[in-house]
This record gives C-alpha cells, structure tokens and sequence, in this order.
C-alpha cells in the first residue's frame, strides 16, 4: 500500500513541477505570442494520466499477461517431487523475507530461465522454466528462486512500474510542447494543428522513448545486483554464482519484454544501455567480492 501511495504521490508531484517549471521559463507566453492555445496545465494533466495510467495498468495484470504470454501453469497440485521440492522451497523462502507464499508455476521453455511478477509482494507469481529445472542442481534452483523472491519482497514490480510511469509522463508531455513549438514558432502555423505538429509529436515520441528507456533499464539493472544479494542470502553464495555461471554458458531465450526486467536473466541488448540486466560477468564478480568480504 505504501509503494502505490508513493506511485500516486509521484505522478502527483510530476505534474506539478511541470506545471510550474514551464511557466518560470515562459513557455506558455512564448507559444501564447505566437498563436498556440495550448493549455499547460491541462497537457500536464493528460500526460500523467496516459504515462501513469498505462504504467499501473500494466502492474494490474500483470500476473494475468505473464501466464498467457509464456504458458505458465500454476502448481495447484504438485505431480512430482521435484514440483513438491520447489514449492517447499518457495514456502520456506518466502516466510524468511516475510512475505505470503506467491503462486508457483513453471512455463515450458528449454530455455534455463525464470521471473516474478505481480501488482504487490503479497499477491505475486514466481516462475521457473522446464529447461531451468532440468539443467541446474536442487543449489542452483534455490539460488535462482532466491533472486526472484528478492524481487518480490523489494517490491521491483512496483517501483519499476513508478520510474516508467515517471518517464512516460515525460515523454508525452514534451513531445507535445515540441510539436506546438515546431507548429506554431518554427512553421508560424496559426490554424489548428498542420502537419509540422503531428509529424513532430510522432518523431520526438519515438526518440525521447528511446533515451527514457535507458533510465528505465539502468534501474533495472541496479535492482539485479541487489536481487543476486537477495538470492545469495538465501541460498549461499556458491549456489548463486554457479547459477550465474550456468546461465552464462548458453544464449538465454529472451523473455516477453514486460517480463524480462524481473527474469533470472535476459538476452542482452545490442547496446548495455538498453539491457534491463547487468553482464553476468559483473554479477558473479559482485558476490565473489561480497562473500570475501563476509569472510
């Protein structure tokens, strides 16, 4: 409850620093004494309720897209003993952090992979592959559900869905202030909307989209390391770094790009800006330093 009192003060705040950041630096005259009607404070409004409102959206169901998108079925009734294994395992995790037991179910994918989704910690969904359970030790399962529940008892799911939030009310609102200044001061267009501003809108969306993904992923990034803390603890450190060893000797099948951020791992992007997780490389050298320095 926190975490979404936080989600709606943000957009909240967002908006009003907006609103008033613009009118300290004149936009609104300047595009007044140039024909423009546009309302800040009602594009400010609107931009918070699109890049908001599709972001918790999108938390909502999260949980509801994930199963359809990767096939993931929940275990109602182990069938086997490595199914009675990991949801004992996941019990026994999740009482640690302190958290209620999310649901558990597996997707059918050779793939080594797994992630967790979910509106809050409380109602969550943990996943784990096929190829994750028949390719890694009982440790490196463990460790690898140790990292999810990370992310679950962080509460990741919400705090990402807040930083794009943020940054989609960015994007929408300043694409549309480019389009009115490309409209009306650059093309001197007086009536209506022309063609300078929906082509400008559209082009400047796409590209501050692009450079607001990085943030978004640079987040996601930091969260993995403090993930891999998480598993670590709760595993042992040996187990979580032969699980990142694993992962790392063979290209992982990406998952659904709602859900890669919260994988184990994920096909990394052309460029390391735009990759929601850290080389494995990195995460394994992090905890071999931390545990020397518990040692």
């Amino acid at each position: 409850m926190k975490r979404i009192m936080l989600f709606i003060m943000t957009n909240i705040a967002i908006m009003v620093v907006l609103s008033i950041t613009l009118r300290l630096l004149g936009v609104d005259s300047i595009l007044a004494e140039n024909g423009s009607d546009l309302n800040i404070q009602a594009l400010v409004i609107l931009s918070g309720v699109i890049g908001f409102g599709g972001s918790f959206i999108s938390l909502l169901i999260s949980k509801w897209m994930a199963k359809r998108m990767t096939g993931a079925v929940v275990i109602t009734s182990p069938s086997s003993n490595i199914e009675k294994w990991l949801i004992k395992t996941v019990e026994k995790q999740s009482e640690i952090v302190g958290i209620k037991m999310p649901e558990v179910a597996i997707f059918p994918s050779p793939a080594m992979n797994a992630f967790a989704t979910g509106a809050t910690k409380n109602k969550a969904l943990m996943a784990v592959s096929q190829g994750l359970l028949d390719n890694m030790t009982q440790g490196e399962i463990e460790a690898v559900v140790g990292h999810e529940m990370s992310h679950i008892a962080n509460g990741d799911m919400v705090t990402l869905a807040l930083i794009q939030g943020v940054v989609n009310t960015f994007v929408v609102f300043l694409s549309r202030v480019i389009g009115h200044v490309v409209d009306r001061v650059i093309l001197k267009n007086n009536q209506g909307h022309g063609i300078g501003y929906f082509v400008s809108v559209i082009v400047a969306q796409v590209v501050l989209s692009v450079l607001a993904s990085t943030i978004v992923m640079y987040f996601s990034r930091k969260r993995e390391f403090i993930a891999d803390t998480g598993g670590a603890d709760l595993a042992g450190h040996q187990n979580m770094i032969n699980a990142l060893k694993r992962l790392g000797q063979v290209e992982p099948e990406p998952l659904p790009e709602q859900m890669a951020a919260f994988g184990i791992n994920d096909k990394s992007a052309i460029m390391a800006l735009f990759s929601s997780h850290p080389p494995i490389s990195a995460r394994i050298e992090a905890l071999e330093k931390r545990a020397m320095n518990l040692s």
